[in-house]
C-alpha cells in the first residue's frame, strides 16, 4: 500500500481545474502582461485581471486592492516591513502580535524590533486561540500594527478575528491577518472590512508554489500606507516590482474560483475524514490538541503522551506522510513555538503530530495508521 499524503497544511496537491489553467498560460498563452503592443500581452493582462477578480471576490474587496506576490511569506513581509516608514513618521512604533504566529510574521516583526520598534507578544490559551481582551488590553496610542493569524498552521485553530475587529473599531492601528491556512477554506473574519491587510498563499489552496497575494484594503478613500520592500519596476502599483508570472497568477485565480464554487462540498469531505481520524487516533491513545469546535475540518493535531513525534513519523513511513510542525522550520526540529505559546512544555510539545488532508485526499486506511501507532507498544 503506498503512503497516503496527510500533510496538506504544508502544501496541497494541484486541483485538476487549476492545473488546466496553469498549463494553458505557461505553454499556450505565454504573453507578457506588460506587453501593450499586441494581443498576446492583452490576453495575458485579461487573465491577470480575471484572477484578481476571483481573489477579490473571496474576501469581498476591490480588484485594485489585490497585489500579487510570490506567496504568503512575501505578503507578510510587505505588510509588516512596508509600514515601517509610516510608523516612523507618525511616531507609532508599537506592534502587537501573538506567540502562535508563523515565523513569516514573527521574524519580520523581530527585524523591526531591532530597528527600535516595541513589540508585545500575546500568548495563546490551551484551546489554540488567543484572547481578544489580551490583545486589546495591550493597545496604546502609538500602536501602529496588530498582526493576528486567521487559522493556525499547526493546530488548525480559527482565531476570533470578528470579535477582534469589533474591539478595534475605535483604534487607528492597522490590522494584518496571515490567512495562508484559512483563505478559501473559512470565511469567518475574512470579509470584515476592519481587516486592513490579508496575506494569501497559493500552494495552500491547490495552486502551484511560488504565488500568493496581499490584500491591502482602503479605508474609505485612503490607501494603506505601504512602501515597497523590493525595487525595480512599477508593477502592482509600485509595491511589488517584476514581470508578473501570468501562469501562476491565473492558477491562483482559478483556485480562488474553485473555492467559491465548491467550498461547501470540500468542507463536507474533510469533516467526514476528520470523524474517522478522531476515532482511529483516539483508539491509539491520541488526545486532540486544541478546541476542536474552533478547528478547521482538514486539520487534526494529536498528542500521544508516551510517544515521541519523531519516532511516530518514522514508524508511519510507507503508510502515511505526517508532520510535527511547520514545514518552514522542520530542517532542524525544535519544540514547536506554537505549542509552547499554548502552554505546553518541551516534553509535551515533542509528543504532538499533525495530520492534515483535503478534498483530493484518497481513501485513508485509518485503521492501519492506528495499528501501527499502537504497535509501538508504549501507550
Amino acid at each position: 500500500m503506498p503512503s497516503v499524503y496527510l500533510d496538506c497544511n504544508a502544501t496541497t496537491p494541484l486541483d485538476p481545474a487549476v492545473r488546466e489553467v496553469f498549463l494553458r498560460y505557461i505553454d499556450v498563452e505565454y504573453g507578457n502582461e506588460g506587453s501593450r503592443t499586441h494581443e498576446f500581452g492583452a490576453r495575458a493582462k485579461a487573465a491577470v485581471q480575471k484572477a484578481r477578480d476571483h481573489v477579490a471576490k473571496l474576501v469581498d474587496c476591490q480588484r485594485e486592492e489585490v497585489l500579487f506576490t510570490s506567496g504568503a511569506t512575501e505578503s507578510n513581509n510587505l505588510a509588516i516591513l512596508g509600514l515601517q516608514e509610516y510608523a516612523v513618521k507618525s511616531g507609532k512604533r508599537h506592534i502587537i502580535t501573538t506567540g502562535i504566529e508563523h515565523k513569516a510574521v514573527l521574524e519580520p516583526i523581530e527585524a523591526l524590533k531591532k530597528r527600535g520598534f516595541e513589540v508585545t507578544i500575546v500568548p495563546s490559551s490551551e484551546s489554540g486561540t488567543i484572547s481578544v481582551s489580551d490583545v486589546v488590553s495591550q493597545l496604546r496610542p502609538d500602536t501602529c500594527l496588530v498582526s493576528v493569524m486567521h487559522v493556525n498552521n499547526e493546530t488548525g485553530a480559527i482565531q476570533p478575528i470578528e470579535d477582534l475587529c469589533n474591539q478595534l473599531a475605535g483604534h487607528e492601528a492597522y490590522l494584518h491577518m496571515d490567512a495562508a491556512q484559512g483563505f478559501g477554506k473559512c470565511s469567518e473574519g475574512m470579509l470584515n472590512k476592519r481587516v486592513d491587510l490579508i496575506s494569501v498563499s497559493g500552494h495552500k489552496i491547490y495552486a502551484p508554489k511560488g504565488i500568493g497575494a496581499l490584500i491591502a484594503r482602503r479605508r474609505g478613500i485612503s490607501k494603506t500606507p505601504l512602501n515597497p520592500i523590493l525595487f525595480g519596476g512599477g508593477q502592482e502599483r509600485g509595491l511589488r516590482p517584476g514581470t508578473l508570472p501570468v501562469a501562476l497568477i491565473a492558477a491562483l485565480g482559478e483556485a480562488a474560483n474553485q473555492a467559491i464554487l465548491n467550498g461547501s462540498k470540500r468542507r463536507q469531505i474533510c469533516e467526514e475524514i476528520k470523524a474517522e481520524a478522531l476515532k482511529a487516533l483516539g483508539q491509539a491513545g491520541g488526545i486532540p490538541v486544541g478546541d476542536q469546535a474552533r478547528v478547521l475540518p482538514n486539520t487534526l493535531n494529536m498528542r500521544f503522551p508516551k510517544i515521541d513525534s519523531e519516532a511516530m513519523i518514522v514508524a508511519l513511513q510507507g503508510i502515511a506522510a505526517v508532520s510535527n510542525g511547520s514545514a518552514c522550520t522542520s530542517s532542524s526540529y525544535k519544540p514547536s513555538h506554537v505549542l509552547k505559546a499554548m502552554g505546553f512544555d518541551d516534553m509535551q510539545s515533542t509528543r504532538c503530530v499533525r495530520f492534515s488532508w483535503c478534498h483530493l485526499t484518497p481513501e485513508v486506511e485509518w485503521n492501519s495508521i492506528r495499528d501501527k501507532i499502537s504497535s509501538l507498544g508504549i501507550n
